[in-house]
C-alpha cells in the first residue's frame, strides 16, 4: 500500500510548472519574429506574424515534451483531443452570452449616436492586405494555435499556484501585452486601431475581463482546449464580421467587464477554491 501511494506521489509531484519561463519564452520566441515584421515589406511580414504566432504554441508543445512527465504529456492529448470533456451546453451558453453582449453594446452605442447599421456583416476583414481567405485562414489559426499554446502549459503553469480568479487577472495582463508589436505591423487588426490612442488602450484592456470568460469556459469543461477553440472562433469571427465601430467596441468592454462580474459572482466556487493548487495533474495519475 504505501509502495502504491509513493507511485502515485512521484507521478504527480515530479513535474514543477515553471510559469516565468514559459512566459519569457513565448514572448522572445514571438517577439523575434513581430518586432522584424514592423519594418519589413508586407508579404515578408506575414510569414513572420505567422511564425510568430505559431510561437507560443511551440514552445508549450516543447515545454511538456521536454517535461518527462507522463501525465503532463497525457494531458495535453485529453485537453485537445478529449471530445468527452466538452461540455457542449456550456460553449452554446458562452457562444450565446458573447452574442448578447455584442448586441447590448451595439444598442448601448446607439446613446452615443452609432448605427444600427452595424447589426450587419462587414465586407471585409479589418486585415485584408493578404486576401480574404488568408483572412479567414488568420482567425481560424490564431484560434486554434493560441488556445494549444495558451491552454496548453500556461494557464495551469500559473493556476497550479493560485486560485483561478488572480490566475486570470495575471494571464489577461500578459496575454494582453502579449500582442503589442502587432500595432506597428502595418495590416494588422491592431495597427487600424493607431488612428485613435484611446482605441489602442480599450484593445489591451478588453482582454483582462475577456480572460475570465474563457478561464469559464475552460474550467467548465474540464480543461478543454476544444471548448475553447470553438469560443475563441465564434468570438474571432463576430469581432471581424459584425460591423462594429471602433467607438461601440469601446462600450463592449464594458458590458463584456459587466458579464464577466457575474459570471464570477455565479461561479465563485469555480474561480476562489484553492484545491487543485498544487494537485492539477493528480487525476493523469490515477
Amino acid at each position: 500500500m504505501n509502495s502504491e501511494n509513493t507511485i502515485k506521489k512521484t507521478n504527480t509531484t515530479t513535474y514543477k510548472y515553471r510559469p516565468v519561463l514559459y512566459f519569457a519564452a513565448a514572448y522572445f520566441f514571438t517577439w523575434i519574429f513581430w518586432v522584424p515584421a514592423i519594418f519589413l515589406p508586407e508579404n515578408i511580414s506575414v510569414v513572420l506574424m505567422l511564425l510568430g504566432l505559431i510561437s507560443p504554441a511551440v514552445v508549450s508543445t516543447v515545454f511538456i515534451l521536454c517535461s518527462k512527465s507522463k501525465a503532463l504529456k497525457k494531458d495535453l492529448r485529453d485537453k485537445i483531443f478529449g471530445f468527452y470533456k466538452v461540455n457542449w451546453l456550456n460553449v452554446v451558453l458562452s457562444i450565446g452570452i458573447f452574442a448578447l453582449i455584442v448586441a447590448g453594446s451595439i444598442l448601448l452605442s446607439l446613446l452615443f449616436g452609432q448605427s444600427l447599421d452595424q447589426f450587419s456583416f462587414t465586407k471585409d476583414f479589418s486585415f485584408t492586405g493578404v486576401g480574404v481567405a488568408s483572412a479567414l485562414f488568420t482567425i481560424t489559426i490564431a484560434s486554434v494555435l493560441e488556445e494549444i499554446g495558451w491552454k496548453g502549459y500556461c494557464e495551469d503553469s500559473i493556476g497550479n499556484y493560485m486560485n483561478w480568479f488572480w490566475e486570470s487577472v495575471i494571464f489577461g495582463a500578459i496575454w494582453s501585452f502579449w500582442h503589442f508589436p502587432l500595432i506597428f505591423i502595418k495590416g494588422t487588426y491592431q495597427a487600424s486601431l493607431m488612428v485613435n490612442p484611446w482605441f489602442v488602450i480599450n484593445f489591451f484592456v478588453s482582454a483582462i475581463p475577456m480572460g475570465f470568460i474563457i478561464t469559464w469556459v475552460y474550467l467548465a469543461s474540464n480543461r478543454s482546449i476544444l471548448a475553447c477553440i470553438i469560443f475563441h472562433l465564434f468570438v474571432n469571427f463576430m469581432q471581424e464580421k459584425i460591423a462594429m465601430t471602433p467607438e461601440t467596441k469601446c462600450v463592449e468592454t464594458i458590458v463584456v467587464l459587466i458579464a464577466t462580474v457575474i459570471i464570477v459572482i455565479a461561479k465563485k466556487d469555480m474561480f476562489f477554491e484553492k484545491r487543485h493548487i498544487g494537485r492539477i495533474l493528480e487525476e493523469k495519475s490515477a
